[in-house]
C-alpha cells in the first residue's frame, strides 16, 4: 500500500479563501480517483497561510481496470450520435455488439481488462485536477498564463516515496519545497508526509490546521483561567486565526482603562473586526481592557505584544472622538442631512425613506396598541447614524450607535431600544426584536425595503440575492413567528406601495403584492424547514391559510409534526386516511355529486349517529376558537374520533343499494373530511 501527497506552497493565502480552497480540492481528487478506480483507505487535506497540502493513504501500486460493458446509442439512433460515441470512447464499429435490453436493442462494446501505473495515472491526472480549481479571486503574475489565487510558487508531488514528474504551466513538480516562507532559499526534500510533518514539528509549526484550531483553544482557556476572565465564543474569529498562522502562540495586551467609557460596541469592532483579536469580559459580562491576539511565534521580547496595543489604542482614540463629537449634535437638526444620502436609484435619498417609514411605522403601530407618535419619532431619527463620523469609520455600528446618540441626547428609551435593534434579526443566530416598538421599527424598515425593490423588478434570481432580500424577509418571518403575532401583511405592502407612489417615484412591476407576497411565503416554508418541520405537513398547513395566519400556520404544522409519528398522530391520520379514501373511491366510480348536506332523519344504523353527534362536537369546538386556539388540544380531539371512526367503516355499509342512503352517508363522511380540513388539509400528507 502506498501513499500520494501533494503539497502547494504560494505566497499567503487569505484565511477566507483556504477552508473552500482545501475542501474543494479534495472534493475534486476523491472524485476523479472514484472515477478512474483508484482505491484508497483514508484522504485528508490540510492548509497553512502558505501550504495547502492533499494526502491519500493506502493506494495500490496498480490500478486494475476490469472489463466493463458500455452502452451506447439506440440501433435505430442517428448516424451522428452513433459516430459520436465511437470518438468520445475511442473505438470503432468493430468493436461494437448489438444487444437487447428492457428499453430496446442498443450498441455495446467491451472495454479491455488492464493493469496500469497508478504513479502514471497519478502524473497525468493531477495537473487536470489543478485546472479545474475555482478561486473567488484570482491572479496572474509575471509573464506567467497561471491564474491562482496568490502566485504559485512550488509543487511537491509524491507517491510510494518517489516524486511524481508532471508540468502545471511554468512550474516543474519535484520533491522539494520552501521550509521557509520568508527565505526561500532555504530548501528540502521529502518523500513521506510522516518525514514532511515531523520536520515542520520540530520547527514548531503545525501543518494540520485542524491541530493548529485545538492548540489555540487550549491556550486561550488556559488565559482565561489564569487571569479569570471569558472569551465570547466567537467561532467564525477562531477559524480566521486558525488560516492566519501556522507556528501560533497566544499573548495577552492591554488598552488604557479610560476606552472603557466609549461604547462596549465600538471596543468590540475594534478588536474582533479590524484586528482580529479576542476581547475579554470579566465575570458579570463586562468589557475589560485586556484583550487577547494570537500571533506567529513567540514573542520573547515583547515588541509584538507592544505593537499590537499601539495600533488598538490608536483606533480607540479616533473612535472616541467621533463618539464625543457625533454623540453631542442633535438627532431631529440632523434628518435633514439624509436629503444628500442616496439610498438606492429609483427610491430616493434616506430622508425619503424615513418619511415612508414614519408612515408605514405608524399603521403598524396601530395594529400593535402602542403610541404612534413615538414609531413616527422613532423612524424619523433612525438612520441619522449614517452621517455620523463614528457610523462612517466603524459602518459595522450603524443602528446601534443610533441607539447610543438618542439615549445620550434624552430620547425615550423605548425609541433608542428602537433604532438599536432596527436591523435585528441580522443573522442566523441573531435575536430578533421583542419589544413593541423595536417591531414596529423593524418591520416598517423591511416591509419598505423589500416593496422598493420588487417594485423596481430586483428581485432575487436562483442564484444571487445581491441586496440580501431573502434575508430580509426571512427576518420579517422570524420577527412574526417568535413574537407570536400576526400582521395583515398584504395591506402592510399595498400601503408601503402607495407611499412610493405618493412620493412621485413610478414602479415596473405590477403584479407587486402577488410576488411579494408569495417570496414571504417562500421564506416561511424555508424557516418551518429549518425548524426540521416535514415538507408534507409544511404543504399541508400553507395550503388554505394566507400570509396574514403566519402564526397559526406555524403553529399548527410545528405541532402536527411533534406528533405524527406518534400514536396520537398515526391514529388521526389512519381516520383520515381512511374516511377520504372511501369519499374518493366512491365518488369517483359512481360520479355522485354531494351537496355538503347531510340528513340525520334517513340514517340506519345507530353508529351513523355516534359518528354525526361526534362530527357537530368538533365542528362546535373548532367554530368557538377564536384566535388564541391550542393546537394539541385540537389535534388531540381529532385523534381522539378514532374508535367513533372505525365503529362507522367496520360496521356500516357505505356503498348501500339504496342511493339515497348511500349519498348520505357519504355526505356524512364528506363532513367528517372538512371537519378536519379545520385544522390544517390533510390530504396533503403523506401515510406510509
Amino acid at each position: 500500500m502506498s501513499e500520494f501527497f501533494l503539497e502547494l506552497f504560494s505566497e499567503e493565502i487569505p484565511s477566507s479563501l483556504q477552508k473552500n480552497l482545501r475542501e474543494d480540492l479534495l472534493d475534486k481528487f476523491n472524485n476523479l480517483f472514484k472515477k478512474k478506480f483508484i482505491s484508497f483507505k483514508k484522504s485528508s487535506s490540510f492548509s497553512t497561510p502558505n501550504r495547502l497540502i492533499i494526502l491519500f493513504e493506502g493506494l495500490q501500486k496498480k490500478i486494475i481496470l476490469k472489463s466493463l460493458e458500455i452502452k451506447g446509442p439506440s440501433t435505430n439512433a442517428p448516424e451522428a450520435a452513433l459516430e459520436g460515441f465511437l470518438r468520445s470512447n475511442n473505438v470503432t464499429k468493430k468493436d461494437l455488439f448489438k444487444k437487447k435490453i428492457d428499453k430496446g436493442e442498443f450498441y455495446f462494446f467491451k472495454t479491455k481488462f488492464k493493469k496500469l501505473n497508478t504513479q502514471d495515472v497519478l502524473e497525468k491526472l493531477v495537473p487536470q485536477v489543478l485546472e479545474k480549481i475555482q478561486w473567488k479571486k484570482s491572479m496572474k503574475w509575471g509573464e506567467f498564463d497561471l491564474k491562482w489565487g496568490r502566485p504559485l510558487k512550488s509543487i511537491l508531488a509524491i507517491f510510494d516515496k518517489k516524486k511524481l514528474i508532471f508540468n502545471f504551466h511554468h512550474l516543474k513538480s519535484s520533491n522539494i519545497t520552501f521550509i521557509d516562507k520568508e527565505f526561500e532559499e532555504n530548501e528540502k526534500v521529502f518523500f513521506t508526509f510522516k518525514e514532511y510533518n515531523n520536520f515542520f514539528k520540530k520547527s514548531h509549526i503545525i501543518i494540520d490546521h485542524r491541530q493548529r484550531k485545538n492548540f489555540i483553544e487550549k491556550k486561550l482557556k488556559e488565559i482565561s483561567k489564569k487571569k479569570d476572565i471569558k472569551i465570547e465564543n466567537n467561532i467564525f474569529l477562531l477559524d480566521q486565526v486558525v488560516d492566519l498562522t501556522d507556528q501560533p502562540n497566544v499573548i495577552i495586551c492591554e488598552f488604557d482603562k479610560k476606552f472603557l467609557d466609549i461604547p462596549k460596541e465600538i471596543l468590540i469592532i475594534t478588536m474582533q473586526f479590524h484586528q482580529r483579536y479576542f476581547p475579554t469580559f470579566d465575570q458579570k459580562g463586562n468589557i475589560t481592557n485586556q484583550f487577547l491576539v494570537v500571533i506567529n511565534k513567540q514573542d520573547k521580547k515583547g515588541f509584538i505584544k507592544l505593537g499590537n496595543e499601539r495600533v488598538v489604542e490608536a483606533r480607540l482614540r479616533d473612535a472616541e472622538f467621533f463618539w464625543k463629537k457625533d454623540k453631542s449634535q442633535n438627532l431631529v437638526k440632523k434628518v435633514s442631512k439624509l436629503k444628500s444620502m442616496n439610498y438606492f436609484n429609483g427610491l430616493g435619498t434616506y430622508f425619503d425613506k424615513v418619511q415612508r417609514m414614519r408612515k408605514l411605522g405608524g399603521m403598524i403601530s396601530d395594529e400593535l396598541l402602542i403610541s404612534k407618535e413615538k414609531v413616527e419619532l422613532s423612524a424619523s431619527i433612525c438612520k441619522v447614524d449614517l452621517v455620523s463620523e463614528l457610523v462612517g469609520e466603524f459602518p459595522e455600528l450603524q443602528g446601534i450607535m443610533g441607539g447610543y446618540f438618542a439615549e445620550s441626547q434624552g430620547f425615550d428609551k423605548d425609541i433608542s431600544l428602537a433604532i438599536r435593534e432596527q436591523y435585528l434579526p441580522s443573522g442566523v443566530a441573531s435575536k430578533v426584536p421583542k419589544k413593541s416598538y423595536s417591531i414596529a421599527l423593524s418591520l416598517a424598515d423591511k416591509i419598505d425595503t423589500l416593496v422598493g425593490f420588487f417594485g423596481l423588478n430586483q428581485k432575487p434570481s436562483s442564484s444571487k440575492d445581491p441586496f440580501a432580500l431573502r434575508r430580509i424577509a426571512l427576518g420579517i418571518i422570524k420577527i412574526i413567528i417568535q413574537n407570536k403575532k400576526d400582521f395583515k401583511i398584504r395591506e402592510l405592502i399595498n400601503y408601503s406601495s402607495g407611499l412610493y407612489v405618493d412620493q412621485g417615484f413610478q414602479f415596473k412591476n405590477q403584479v407587486l403584492q402577488k410576488e411579494l407576497s408569495e417570496f414571504l411565503m417562500d421564506r416561511l416554508k424555508y424557516y418551518m424547514r429549518e425548524e426540521k418541520i416535514r415538507h408534507d405537513i409544511i404543504q399541508a398547513s400553507t395550503n388554505s391559510l394566507t400570509l396574514d395566519q403566519s402564526v397559526i400556520i406555524f403553529g399548527k404544522a410545528k405541532s402536527l409534526n411533534k406528533i405524527i409519528d406518534k400514536p396520537n398522530g398515526i391514529d388521526l391520520l389512519l381516520s383520515y386516511k381512511r374516511a377520504s379514501n372511501i369519499l374518493d373511491r366512491e365518488v369517483k366510480d359512481t360520479k355522485i355529486e354531494l351537496s355538503n348536506i347531510t340528513d340525520p332523519a334517513i340514517f340506519k344504523a345507530e353508529l351513523e349517529k355516534n359518528l354525526f353527534k361526534r362530527i357537530n362536537e368538533l365542528t362546535k369546538y373548532f367554530s368557538e376558537i377564536k384566535k388564541d386556539e391550542n393546537f394539541e388540544v385540537s389535534l388531540n380531539n381529532l385523534a381522539e374520533s378514532k374508535k367513533v371512526i372505525f365503529d362507522f367503516f367496520d360496521n356500516v355499509i357505505v356503498n348501500e343499494d339504496d342511493q339515497t342512503i348511500k349519498k348520505n352517508r357519504l355526505e356524512l363522511i364528506q363532513m367528517l373530511c372538512n371537519t378536519f380540513n379545520n385544522y390544517v388539509n390533510f390530504s396533503l400528507i403523506d401515510y406510509q
